[in-house]
């Protein structure tokens, strides 16, 4: 593979790392006072839940989110947190593209009427795929410094 200026790989941990901080920016953009005290990202949350056009998405929130709201909040808050330190400094890489592709998908069928939004989770969940396939964690990482993986 010929690439300009640096290698496959390294591109491949450059993808990686923009991935990772485009979770930080996630993290560091919510209010967490707001989701932590008020409830504010599950109440938004709940409000596109008990409209949502799939009884799937409609009944797992009441299942799992709505019972315990608090948990949720901070489930969903520090794992964007996770995520974006994990992808960023390359620790635990292949859990952290399983977990930000798991949550994307979440985030996408729940807001799968808001086109706006869907483009944001298609691109972060097909980075993190590819990222997954192409084994990401081998150039600038903390797993190929300690032989993770």
């Amino acid at each position: 593979m010929h690439t300009l200026w640096l290698t496959g790989g390294d591109w491949l941990a450059v993808l990686r790392i923009g991935l990772g901080l485009w979770w930080l920016e996630s993290w560091r953009h919510k209010d967490k006072r707001a989701w932590f005290e008020r409830g504010s990202g599950i109440a938004w949350a709940a409000d596109i839940a008990g409209k949502h056009r799939w009884a799937l998405v409609r009944n797992g929130f009441s299942a799992v989110v709505a019972p315990r709201p608090k948990v949720i909040a901070h489930v969903v808050v520090y794992a964007e947190l996770a995520l974006g330190l994990g992808l960023t400094l390359g620790l635990l890489t292949p859990i952290a593209l399983v977990g930000g592709l798991l949550l994307n998908l979440v985030y996408f069928m729940l807001m799968i009427h808001d086109w706006a939004e869907q483009g944001q989770n298609s691109m972060m969940a097909l980075i993190s795929l590819m990222g997954l396939f192409a084994m990401c964690w081998q150039h600038w990482s903390l797993d190929a410094a300690f032989g993770l993986f």
